[in-house]
Parts: C-alpha cells; sequence; structure tokens
C-alpha cells in the first residue's frame, strides 16, 4: 500500500515552486481529518450531537460536531505553520495567522468548510470536509480583497474528506485526482482510487426536489426532462439527494451523475458557497474530467467579491451538466423573444 504521506512526497516534483510547504500544508489537513473522524465515529457517545445553541455567519444553527472540526482544522494549520490565512464558514472574517511567529513565512492561504452536511449526524448520514488552497502572494500582511478573492482557477490544491462507511480523503492539485481511504488498522489514509475519472455521463441527478415550486423555469424542464422515458438516452434517470454536498458529489464522481443547487426564491443567488463549497468541488470535478457551472458560467472563472459569497452550482459529469446548460440557454432565449 501506498500512503498519503508516500504519494506527497513522491509527487512534490509537481511543483518546482515549492520546498514541501504544500506537502507538510496537506499532512495537517490529514491529520486533523483523522481527529475529526474519530469523533464523528463516535459522536453519540461523547455528547456530540445536536445543535450547540450558537449561530454562524450564514444564519445556520452551529451543531456541536461544526464547533469541534472547525477548532481541529484551525489548530492544525496554526500549529503546522505553512497556513498564513484561514477562511472558514464558521467564521464571518478571516483568520490572519501570520501574526504566528511559527506562520510568519507561510506561502498558503486555505479556505475550508470544516464539516459540510453536519444536520445529518444526528440520523447517521455521511458528512465531510471540504477545503482550498491558495498560494500567497508575498510576505506583505494578508488583504481580502488583494489576495485571499481569487478565483477558482487559481487554486493550487483542493480536496474533501467524507466521512461514511470509510473514511476518504479525495484531492488535486491541478495534475488529476485522486482517492485515500483511512486504514484504521495503522492510522493511515492509503492510496485506494488513483487517477479518478468521472463518467461522461451518468443516470442519477441530486437536487432537492421539495423545493421545485422555488426553482428557475430552465430547472424544472431539466428535471421534467430526466423523467421522461427515452431508452436511447437510458432515462428516466434516478433521483438521489443525500443533503450533504459531499456525499452527493462522491458518489456522482465515482458512478455518473450531476448535481444541482440552483437560485431558488429563498436565495436568488444560490445558496452554496464559492470559495470554500463550489471552487474547491468545481476545482477536483474538472480535474478528474467533468464539468462545474452557475448554468451559465464557468464556476472557476468567477470572480469573487466577499468571502462568503454565493452561487448557484451544476455539477457533475460533463454531458450531464451542458444539457442543464441548454435548458438555461433556451429558457434565456425564449425570455429574450417575449
Amino acid at each position: 500500500m501506498k500512503t498519503l504521506g508516500q504519494f506527497i512526497i513522491e509527487k512534490q516534483a509537481d511543483f518546482p515552486f515549492a520546498k514541501g510547504e504544500l506537502s507538510r500544508l496537506l499532512r495537517d489537513i490529514a491529520i486533523a481529518a483523522k481527529v475529526v473522524n474519530r469523533e464523528v465515529n463516535k459522536a453519540g457517545l461523547a455528547d456530540l450531537l445536536g445543535a450547540c445553541g450558537d449561530m454562524n455567519i450564514q444564519g445556520e444553527v452551529q451543531q456541536k460536531l461544526d464547533v469541534y472540526a472547525d477548532v481541529q482544522f484551525t489548530s492544525a494549520l496554526q500549529r503546522g505553520g505553512e497556513c498564513c490565512y484561514l477562511a472558514s464558514e464558521e467564521h464571518e472574517l478571516g483568520i490572519d495567522l501570520s501574526h504566528d511567529v511559527v506562520s510568519k513565512n507561510a506561502k498558503y492561504m486555505v479556505c475550508i468548510d470544516p464539516l459540510d452536511g453536519s444536520s445529518n449526524i444526528d440520523v447517521n448520514v455521511s458528512v465531510g470536509t471540504i477545503f482550498s488552497i491558495y498560494r500567497r502572494a508575498n510576505n506583505e500582511p494578508v488583504s481580502m480583497a488583494d489576495e485571499l478573492l481569487q478565483q477558482g482557477r487559481k487554486q493550487v490544491a483542493a480536496g474533501y474528506i467524507i466521512y461514511g462507511s470509510s473514511t476518504m480523503l479525495v484531492y488535486t492539485t491541478g495534475n488529476g485526482v485522486n482517492g485515500f481511504t483511512l486504514d484504521p488498522s495503522i492510522g493511515e489514509f492509503c492510496l485506494s482510487h488513483p487517477n479518478m475519472r468521472i463518467p461522461e455521463s451518468g443516470q442519477i441527478y441530486s437536487i432537492n426536489e421539495g423545493n421545485y415550486i422555488k426553482f428557475p423555469q430552465a430547472v424544472k424542464n431539466y428535471i421534467k426532462y430526466c423523467q421522461i422515458e427515452d431508452s436511447a438516452s437510458k432515462r428516466p434517470y434516478t433521483s438521489r439527494y443525500i443533503g450533504s454536498m459531499v456525499a452527493d458529489i462522491h458518489r456522482n464522481l465515482i458512478r455518473g451523475g450531476v448535481f444541482i443547487y440552483p437560485e431558488t426564491l429563498s436565495f436568488p443567488t444560490g445558496k452554496l458557497r464559492l470559495m470554500y463549497e463550489c471552487n474547491p468541488m468545481a476545482f477536483i470535478v474538472e480535474q478528474a474530467g467533468g464539468k462545474a457551472t452557475t448554468g451559465s458560467e464557468r464556476i472557476l472563472d468567477i470572480q469573487p467579491t466577499e468571502l462568503h459569497q454565493r452561487v448557484p452550482v451544476v455539477i457533475g459529469s460533463k454531458l450531464m451538466v451542458e444539457q442543464v446548460e441548454y435548458f438555461y440557454s433556451m429558457e434565456l432565449e425564449s425570455s429574450l423573444n417575449v
């Protein structure tokens, strides 16, 4: 077996400008993931189920494990010394770590959703962590406007950890996607899914159809398209929605499918966050041969304007995403002709 640490060291040559810092940063994230995994697996025994009573900057009730995961990843990155700036879903503002002596000359900035889908913990459904890594431009104090708010295509690395029947870490540095499964007997992530590729098409569409009445017409039309029987295109498709972005996209990455979280009447600009949910997932899926858009614009080309910016997202198998884009274009054309 090849461990994550061994694999990262072998791939250092992909980054001639780096001297091992990125490798150590990924190692720090993996260590925190192991700690979070341990607590997720015993949450019911350790009184870590349920809400903690506070609200995060998103206006969402924080779960106890949200807070715990945020503390673990923040602590690991702070002590590791390779991250100068950390932006988390759980904090209104980013955390400047460059004031610490150990991180003063750190070259990387991290955006993270410490525990995606945490409301599912109480019912024992898979949850995950999503992270995105950007390169620091210089050793000056980090400016959010100038440095952190970069387009997704400038990511140095991105990945997610899924805590499920097995715990997996999937990441890319822009040279393909590789998956590692945690072997609890030795406490190491081991390469289990080398060079992951998403099928060009699939038969699964993932969307919260309970919000159907609030969807734009283009998405309603696509759902109807998925449900109409057509043997040539292997329809009707199967609807599968877990309610955890990591879990839904992980399944579609392996089996083929499309995940859609569109703009709605309640969230006219979309609900999922660009910096630490959509950008990293888009980078991973594109590196695996898939596609990620808002329905009309490539996710990785969006210029962020704020840390917690929300966007609609259509992500997954290339041909399925393009079919959704077609319905968006048809709806736009129809509105222009009115």
